[in-house]
């Protein structure tokens, strides 16, 4: 599908299986889930903008690089928490921000009650993380938040799509590359994603 991108790395699918069942404790989902964001924040930082820079190794001088770009991890709360630790290790210099939305079950469609972001958005890199991207509300209203700040360069990082909200990113946001490791089958009547993995929040914290 038109800007999504399946990270389908080996250890990657590893790692899916291993969140996608049910007897998962929450402890391990958690570091599961933290080590699965590590291995995606490859991918998705591909084509990061760098500059050549000089090194002294214990022998002589050498060329080398450093990544020369803003990079701005935007988890949705709660369950975009899960990304955060997986990216900066890989990203240690990223600043973080965070938007609090949650879905009313009865009409599938965000609600807001909190949004805090670095300034200066307009030349960073976003990466705004949520495990599920499952109706596409809560992440479109996200993304059109992040515009309203500024923010030019967005990328969704999801860990599960249903094609129900890749479409939706597609047709509001049409600008916005999205990264997943897997697209599933449909939504159910409850708006979860099958097979999914149950939700991301609950799984995460022991709330189920």
């Amino acid at each position: 599908m038109k800007n999504l991108v399946i990270i389908d790395h080996p250890l990657v699918k590893r790692d899916l299986t291993l969140l996608r069942n049910r007897k998962t404790p929450s402890n391990q989902f958690r570091a599961i889930l933290r080590r699965t964001a590590s291995l995606m924040a490859y991918e998705v930082s591909r084509g990061l903008v760098t500059k050549g820079i000089q090194v002294h190794t214990p022998l002589e001088k050498t060329h080398g690089v450093t990544v020369d770009q803003q990079i701005v991890l935007v988890p949705i709360l709660r369950a975009g928490l899960g990304l955060v630790g997986g990216f900066v290790e890989v990203m240690p210099n990223a600043r973080v921000g965070h938007i609090g939305l949650f879905r009313d079950e009865e009409t599938l469609k965000p609600v807001d009650y909190y949004f805090k972001v670095p300034n200066n958005l307009r030349k960073a890199l976003v990466l705004l993380l949520d495990p599920m991207l499952a109706t596409g509300g809560s992440a479109a209203a996200a993304i059109s938040y992040l515009k309203e700040r500024g923010a030019q360069k967005i990328r969704l990082v999801s860990l599960l799509a249903a094609p129900e909200g890749v479409k939706k990113i597609r047709k509001i946001h049409p600008d916005v590359q999205m990264y997943t490791c897997a697209l599933d089958r449909a939504l159910n009547h409850r708006g979860y994603i099958l097979p999914g993995l149950g939700d991301a929040g609950d799984r995460m914290f022991g709330t189920e």
